[in-house]
């Protein structure tokens, strides 16, 4: 893809002293661009995952006035988490090659119709439905993003990390200050109608069409001004433009991806079976926490770990992963064996366990992709991201089964 028609030219030495001047408008172009897409991929992050984080703050909250029985945040992590997974292993069979810009459009409504769905609804069905659309919101737009990090700088992916883990804490202190505040959880979903709008904004019109760069590279130098997405044709034929990979390509790619893919899958694994399971029976008396409250400031505090570590890429890059994995798995050995004896004196101290959990999670996230991003070849870039979005995915689906036995075993107990 070649520069803009408005695109300032380069002058010969033989016009004379005008050589030294053409390449300003050039360099400031690229700079504006970078700044475009930083902020772009940034806001796509937040806006992607702004629903799903909303979704599971309110687990105790959107089934509450309907009087569902059992347990009501296992209901909404499975319905917030299935259709995802669904989505996210058809993405190695082809669905990262389909054009972007439509998976975009239907992340975008489905988010809002995700918010439209629980707030207005009156039945148990309905609810789980709109978590269903903000699950199939958050995961195409997870496939569709990562994918598409590959055809810009390294440095976007440290963008979008920190824009999910902004979602989790603006997410998080959203829902729990507007419900603190005296609104009910109905109004305050609509309140936040405006994030898939941000969401198709932030893509359309900021985001800027791929230069002719290594998408690998850390600077735009040598790039020409380049237009938004919506109005570059020639932006929808660049990614997903090469020939699809065989299947023998297809299956060795996925094998160099495994040690990163296995330790993902054990940190998500443990954070949220301790997030799912365990937190709603960390409850402590001693406290003018309600239990209610207790769980939203668990919430809030994991997600602000996750926002720190995820935007930590340019101060600290970890390369052995597994490192992560092994500290959340002794996380979650703590945990379950204070649900069971009780010994944690004070839920301060359950604060701090819980936001060094949400430290190692976020970390392991934006370490496995950038570390992915900087092993894999051009040809194989596009198809590695969108394969290793199952591992967060997959470890959270595996928690949600093997937690929902356990809580009701502990339950029996205590």
């Amino acid at each position: 893809m070649g520069g803009c028609a408005g695109s300032p030219r380069r002058l010969s030495d033989s016009e004379g002293e005008e050589t030294d001047l053409a390449p300003r408008p050039r360099l400031q172009d690229s700079q504006g661009a970078h700044w475009k897409n930083a902020v772009g991929f940034w806001l796509l992050g937040l806006c992607n995952n702004f629903s799903y984080v909303v979704m599971l703050s309110a687990a105790h909250d959107i089934l509450s006035h309907q009087r569902t029985p059992g347990n009501q945040s296992h209901a909404v992590l499975l319905a917030d988490i299935l259709p995802t997974l669904v989505i996210k292993l058809l993405a190695p069979l082809g669905l990262h090659l389909l054009p972007y810009s439509p998976r975009v459009l239907t992340s975008g409504i489905c988010a809002a119709g995700s918010f439209l769905l629980v707030a207005f609804s009156h039945s148990v069905t309905i609810s789980l439905c709109g978590v269903v659309l903000a699950s199939i919101s958050s995961g195409l737009g997870e496939v569709t993003f990562l994918s598409l990090t590959a055809f810009y700088p390294r440095a976007v992916i440290s963008c979008w990390s920190s824009g999910t883990g902004g979602a989790g804490l603006l997410g998080a202190l959203s829902y729990l200050g507007l419900t603190q505040a005296g609104l009910s959880p109905q109004h305050t979903l609509l309140s936040m109608l405006g994030i898939p709008a941000l969401l198709l904004a932030s893509y359309f019109l900021l985001l800027t069409s791929p230069g002719p760069q290594d998408p690998g590279g850390e600077a735009d130098s040598d790039t020409s001004a380049r237009q938004p997405l919506i109005n570059n044709e020639a932006s929808e034929s660049k990614p997903g433009s090469g020939s699809p990979l065989s299947l023998q390509e297809r299956w060795t790619v996925f094998k160099g991806l495994l040690h990163y893919i296995v330790p993902l899958v054990l940190v998500y694994f443990a954070e949220y079976f301790i997030n799912q399971g365990l937190f709603e029976l960390l409850f402590f008396r001693n406290t003018f926490l309600t239990h209610a409250e207790q769980y939203r400031w668990y919430q809030m505090l994991y997600q602000a770990g996750v926002f720190a570590s995820r935007s930590s890429l340019r101060c600290c890059r970890i390369r052995h992963t597994w490192v992560l994995a092994l500290l959340q798995c002794l996380n979650l050995a703590f945990l379950l064996v204070d649900v069971w004896l009780s010994y944690l004196p004070s839920i301060y101290l359950v604060f701090l366990i819980i936001m060094f959990e949400g430290l190692l999670g976020g970390a392991a996230y934006v370490n496995t992709f950038h570390n992915i991003a900087l092993e894999t070849s051009d040809e194989h870039r596009e198809f590695a991201m969108a394969t290793a979005c199952i591992s967060d995915t997959l470890g959270i689906s595996l928690s949600g089964l093997l937690a929902l036995p356990l809580h009701d075993f502990l339950c029996q107990l205590s």
